[in-house]
């Protein structure tokens, strides 16, 4: 196949040009949406599926889509130099957060696992300032951790104020995560944001394909309609879809701003986990979400 040029237009998103701020920030928070429905996917999920089988297979069902879709539009391989972020997306995003997540859900509810998400778009903006030397205002900042830190209170007072076995997972999955958001923001300022997604999952199809194997001999398999439905959607949603429209708004608005869209997560991951796992919610839900609403609002307004 051809190398991708290194002509590519600077915004690296569409052929017309760059999109306006408001549409990058609607692409940022389609893919917070589909990313709120992730772990109630992956609980779902678990239902019919091992851990190491669920990852491993969404991954490879997520290839294949992406596959398809570079293919049928015959897109020419990265250039070279982008092969290396484009394994930090793979080590991070594709690869280590859905595992380490799964894992942290066998024994941790939804709401502990928010925390992660919490604390996510916090160390996303860290590693921008020091990968891609983004230098936010002190108000960004500010209303960072005010929001962070209405996150992290709220997630932890629902899952009873203790810790767990899965933290060390969780956080393991908070650091990679972060590396992969901003290595794949990064990449989609010089390559349309799909791409990356697209080829970081089918970089990765030599290790998710003979894991898939290994993994669905060896775990016990039971196709419910819950289990099928999660795959699915951790698979094309949360794993295609959503970092396709993700890494598209941190493009366009930029990794830091992008990246504090994600407070709002926990608390939609919430909702989607009383709606469809039946968890109970206490009466700080209202009180949370208006605190991390106002800070949504200050960082996105914040200079640069």
């Amino acid at each position: 196949m051809r190398t991708q040029s290194s002509a590519i237009a600077p915004t690296g998103i569409a052929v017309s040009g760059r999109p306006g701020t408001s549409f990058g920030t609607l692409q940022a928070a389609l893919g917070v949406a589909a990313f709120s429905l992730t772990f109630p996917a992956t609980a779902w999920g678990l239902e019919g599926f091992g851990p190491w089988s669920l990852v491993a297979v969404r991954s490879v069902l997520a290839a294949l889509i992406a596959g398809g879709c570079l293919l049928a539009l015959r897109v020419p391989l990265p250039a070279r130099r982008h092969w290396t972020g484009l394994a930090v997306v793979v080590a991070g995003v594709v690869f280590g957060f859905p595992l380490l997540t799964t894992l942290a859900l066998q024994t941790s509810t939804t709401a502990h696992a928010a925390v992660v998400v919490g604390l996510l778009p916090l160390t996303t903006a860290l590693f921008s300032a020091l990968r891609v030397g983004t230098r936010p205002s002190r108000t960004f900042w500010i209303a960072a951790l005010v929001g962070a830190a209405a996150v992290v209170a709220f997630t932890v007072q629902q899952s009873g104020g203790t810790l767990t076995t899965a933290d060390l997972y969780l956080f393991g999955a908070l650091l990679v995560c972060a590396a992969g958001y901003t290595e794949g923001g990064r990449l989609a300022r010089v390559m349309p944001g799909w791409q990356v997604v697209g080829w970081a999952l089918v970089l990765c199809l030599p290790l998710s394909v003979p894991a898939a194997a290994v993994a669905l001999s060896y775990e016990p398999i039971k196709l419910t309609w819950h289990g099928v439905t999660g795959l699915l959607w951790v698979a094309a949603g949360s794993q295609f879809l959503g970092l396709v429209v993700w890494y598209r708004g941190m493009a366009a608005i930029g990794i830091p701003k992008a990246s504090q869209l994600q407070l709002a997560q926990p608390l939609l991951t919430l909702v989607w986990s009383v709606l469809l796992l039946g968890e109970h919610l206490t009466v700080a839900a209202p009180l949370t979400a208006a605190a991390v609403l106002v800070c949504i609002a200050v960082t996105q307004r914040a200079r640069g």
